[in-house]
């Protein structure tokens, strides 16, 4: 089994070149390829027909897209739809065109409308208004779901799309300024325990509710989707309306993300919230039954999760100093 990870240096699909390292070491017969960026550009459909003709693969798992924070989307939306669309249609199609059976690409939950009820179902997909901040990275990832059904309905192929919630963990980005709202959690509350800070302020009321998912929980969702057998996965999905969120299928508020991170950081001092900036949108919870159905559910509870994850970040801060 050949198996093509697109975007391997990511933090998703290095969780998942990880699980699959360990398969090989379990005895599974199983050849890895990965490709950096400078080595495969994968916005160059010439270059990435010729990886795919070269190697062949058996299977593709798509993890690899240009994304970012809320500023980033805002400040660069012609890049953010334009790189996203067309990874997505060279790797399909060009795996298409090289005989790929099996394809897994990964989304976001971001396709979903701004307004859709919670927890958000697999059907609320195309019955609403996106939120505009990245309103186009997710037609992208929208076009990425429908890519892979018209290519299953046309030409018999077998590629899935699995929908992540918020994801953390070792590789995440933890920049104070562009980072999503954990990561940038733990580094300031570490910054803050370091300084013997007394109070980290946090914009917002505390109150809107987000659902985590560790990375490593999502690469085994990944795989588990991928090794479905074709009759089992066609038993819970439609054709044209295939993909299948990931979540942890609960949520916290802001506030106790924030004393959670706290206590795994050893801030001692006082949280407040800045109540005059904005909160976002209240609530983003995805119903995971129907990958419950299939018999896949999250096993990292988030405490336990964001211990591991300040781990590696303390680890990151240490290897930064030893380079310098």
């Amino acid at each position: 089994m050949k198996v093509y990870i697109a975007g391997h240096r990511g933090m998703v699909g290095g969780a998942i070149l990880r699980q699959l390292h360990q398969r090989q070491q379990a005895g599974a017969e199983i050849t890895l390829l990965t490709r950096t960026s400078a080595e495969l550009d994968l916005t160059d459909q010439a270059a990435v027909r010729d990886f795919m003709q070269v190697e062949r693969p058996d299977q593709v798992i798509l993890a690899a897209a240009k994304v970012g924070g809320i500023v980033a989307n805002n400040t660069y939306p012609a890049q953010f739809i334009y790189e996203n669309l067309m990874i997505e249609c060279n790797v399909i199609h060009q795996a298409y065109a090289a005989g790929v059976k099996n394809l897994l690409q990964l989304g976001s939950s971001c396709i979903y409308p701004k307004s859709a009820r919670q927890p958000m179902q697999e059907d609320a997909l195309l019955t609403g208004a996106l939120e505009p901040t990245n309103e186009p990275y997710a037609i992208a990832k929208i076009a990425g779901i429908k890519l892979c059904e018209s290519y299953n309905r046309q030409y018999g192929t077998d590629y899935r799309s699995v929908m992540p919630t918020n994801l953390y963990g070792p590789g995440d980005n933890f920049h104070p300024e562009n980072s999503h709202v954990l990561p940038a959690l733990i580094h300031r509350l570490h910054e803050a325990t370091q300084s013997n800070a007394e109070e980290v302020a946090i914009w917002g009321t505390g109150k809107p509710m987000r659902e985590f998912l560790h990375v490593d929980d999502m690469a085994a969702a990944s795989l588990f989707v991928m090794d479905l057998d074709p009759g089992t996965y066609q038993r819970e999905t439609e054709p044209m309306l295939s993909h299948i969120n990931v979540g942890s299928g609960t949520d916290v508020t802001i506030r106790e993300l924030a004393e959670t991170i706290a206590r795994v950081t050893g801030f001692k001092g006082k949280l407040s919230f800045d109540t005059a900036k904005p909160d976002g949108t209240m609530r983003k919870l995805m119903d995971v039954r129907r990958l419950a159905r299939l018999g896949w559910q999250a096993s990292i509870n988030l405490e336990d999760g964001i211990h591991q994850t300040y781990d590696w970040y303390k680890s990151q801060q240490k290897a930064d100093l030893r380079s310098k």
